[in-house]
């Protein structure tokens, strides 16, 4: 069993989406289910509707879920086996203030080294405790010794026992810490591969602790990867805003497994890249997100997509609205870029003040023209009806028909658009 667990405290971000794809690779490389857990313990700081926006934006990548959990539901086991640690002497009430904490935060500071927990709650008697009111988090005491673990990208990691220190995992509501949490629900859920973002190998050797002291039997293993970096601009961007801006999900995919990775090709579906995907082949260094690289493979997902389905995409339902569609490639690279395009084809067009008269002639000769299956017999016929000048007429005409003064060759543009033509020049 695999593992996603986007947190519902941001919206779901390219880092994000990439673990959510690996995790799909390897799931179906591996014949093994792929659950969703939401991590919702934060409940001060959850975004309303986060939820059901990352579901919906991971059903348009196509990557499917056995099941749907979320963490929260799972708070009474959380607490049964905290108490189970506590009553092994395992875990221990902390009755310590912020104040205290913040203290022992400043003096390691002080000294330059790392913070960790000075131990004083651990040694309290059963007494002391029993006779205290004052509220209490429960910690896991500190290892006795290193905790290891081999990463299948990064290789072997080994913490002393004051990295893993003696942490938090039940808060002093009793809910439950995010390691402590994730620890217990990857035993409940009997998780085999954990795939998830580099800024979590420290969180690792908390919840393979949490796992020995609980006496698990079952070795999971772990795959961090590298984070993509973004500049200030983009960073902010989430996945929705990529969608929204005109990013076909197949195009996104394409490059999240691109980047960092050796592939056989440059452009592929999700479906190719299970045939070939191998964590060998991924780069340990971190990989800088490139917005004209993904426009590119953008661009070129949008050339091979059927012309009905762009159509539809584009508000209509004709496969040669499609084909329009592709012509302006070249200049455009997203389907909000193209869309702009096509809306413009269809707007309303204001004369040109210096050929104002030249204008309303060309567009009453259109109105009044038969049907002309090219458009040089349209141009033609315009010139012999109008006696404008052929340089004004070509001007003028594209004009009417695009709303643009340059562009694709408006021959191919009238071949698409000549059963429009009525509704372009209105």
């Amino acid at each position: 069993m695999l593992r996603f667990a986007p947190s519902l405290t941001h919206s779901l971000q390219l880092n994000d989406l990439r673990i959510a794809i690996f995790n799909y690779i390897l799931s179906k490389q591996l014949n093994e289910p792929l659950m969703l857990v939401v991590n919702d313990l934060d409940k001060k700081n959850i975004i309303e509707g986060n939820d059901k926006e990352i579901i919906e934006l991971l059903n348009l990548f196509s990557i499917d879920f056995s099941q749907v959990v979320y963490q929260s539901e799972n708070l009474k086991y959380h607490q049964k086996l905290a108490m189970q640690l506590m009553g092994q002497k395992k875990a221990f009430a902390c009755f310590c203030s912020d104040e205290k904490l913040d203290e022992l935060k400043e003096e390691a500071k002080k000294e330059n080294r790392a913070f960790y927990y000075d131990g004083f709650c651990a040694s309290l008697s059963d007494e002391t405790v029993l006779n205290c009111n004052a509220p209490f988090t429960v910690r896991a005491k500190m290892p006795d010794s290193n905790i290891a673990f081999t990463d299948l990208l990064k290789g072997d990691f080994n913490f002393e026992p004051f990295v893993v220190d003696s942490f938090i995992i039940l808060n002093h509501d009793k809910s439950a810490t995010y390691n402590y949490a994730c620890a217990v629900d990857d035993m409940l859920y009997d998780i085999s591969l954990v795939i998830r973002d580099e800024k979590h190998i420290l969180d690792t050797p908390k919840q393979i602790y949490i796992r020995n002291l609980l006496n698990y039997g079952k070795e999971l293993k772990y795959l961090h990867l590298t984070d993509i970096k973004f500049n200030k601009d983009e960073e902010k961007h989430s996945v929705k805003y990529f969608i929204d801006e005109g990013f076909l999900p197949s195009a996104i995919a394409n490059y999240l497994v691109l980047l960092g990775n050796n592939t056989p090709t440059e452009i592929f579906t999700l479906e190719d890249a299970i045939k070939w995907f191998d964590i060998k082949n991924l780069s340990t260094s971190s990989v800088n997100f490139d917005i004209n690289k993904l426009k590119e493979i953008n661009r070129k997902h949008l050339e091979t997509l059927d012309d009905m389905r762009l159509s539809k995409i584009l508000g209509f339902a004709d496969s040669d609205i499609g084909k329009l569609a592709k012509l302006f490639l070249s200049e455009a690279s997203t389907l909000k870029e193209i869309k702009s395009k096509i809306e413009l084809i269809f707007s309303s067009k204001c004369s040109i003040k210096e050929f104002e008269k030249e204008f309303e002639k060309i567009k009453l000769s259109i109105k009044k023209a038969p049907f002309f299956d090219t458009f040089n017999d349209l141009k033609e016929y315009i010139i012999n009806n109008t006696e404008i000048d052929e340089n004004r007429v070509l001007k003028l005409l594209r004009y009417l028909l695009t709303g643009c003064n340059e562009g694709p060759d408006i021959s191919d543009i009238y071949f698409l658009t000549k059963n429009y033509l009525g509704e372009i020049i209105k």
